[in-house]
């Protein structure tokens, strides 16, 4: 029996692509998981958990099943134990002989090093960015002279947050965010808005 596994990293990813592979191959049954390759994967274990004597475990590529080397070969391991064999559908990889193990393998170590090398590229990349003055999130609205302003004018008196935002063309949470953070800097209100800027 081929028992198919399929995995995206976020919930807004499908795994069409990979269904539609298993569905040319004649996979029986499949598992599918929304989540990182380094966080709780409830779908691959329950494959794992199907998998009896003679049964192939079935992956559209082998990153879809492990992010690290040593993650791979404990997963083969755990496949070997219940008596069933691993198979990749895009890469020349079948462990019922034992070049095919070898192959994955070789591929397992030379995928986690890609990862590694991207991994470092783009922190290198962030680092040079930050050192040209580069910032990231999103761009505050008002300019600290213009949220000072805006707070006077509400402190005032006889104001209303919506009248705040509308005189000064910003969001009413802009305008809340501003004030509060004068008025009442440990409102639960700064730390729940995300766009507090």
């Amino acid at each position: 029996m081929f028992i198919g596994y399929a995995r995206v990293s976020t919930s807004e990813q499908e795994t069409s692509l990979q269904l539609d592979a298993f569905g040319a191959a004649g996979v029986d049954t499949v598992y599918q998981d929304k989540a990182s390759g380094v966080g709780k994967r409830p779908q691959l274990q329950r494959a794992l958990r199907a998998l009896k004597p003679g049964d192939t475990l079935v992956v559209w590529k082998i990153d879809r099943l492990a992010r690290s080397l040593s993650d791979l070969l404990s997963l083969l391991a755990q496949i070997e134990a219940r008596g069933a064999r691993f198979r990749s559908l895009t890469e020349p990889i079948d462990t019922s002989s034992s070049m095919g193990t070898f192959v994955l393998q070789i591929l397992g170590a030379v995928a986690q090093l890609e990862r590694s090398i991207i991994r470092e590229r783009v922190m290198a990349g962030q680092a040079a960015a930050r050192a040209r003055g580069k910032t990231w999130g999103p761009v505050r609205t008002l300019s600290p002279e213009r949220e000072r302003r805006l707070v006077a004018w509400f402190l005032e008196g006889g104001r209303t947050y919506r009248q705040a935002a509308e005189k000064f063309e910003v969001s009413l949470g802009i305008a809340k965010c501003a004030i509060y953070r004068v008025v009442r800097p440990d409102a639960p209100y700064l730390s729940r808005r995300r766009q507090c800027r």
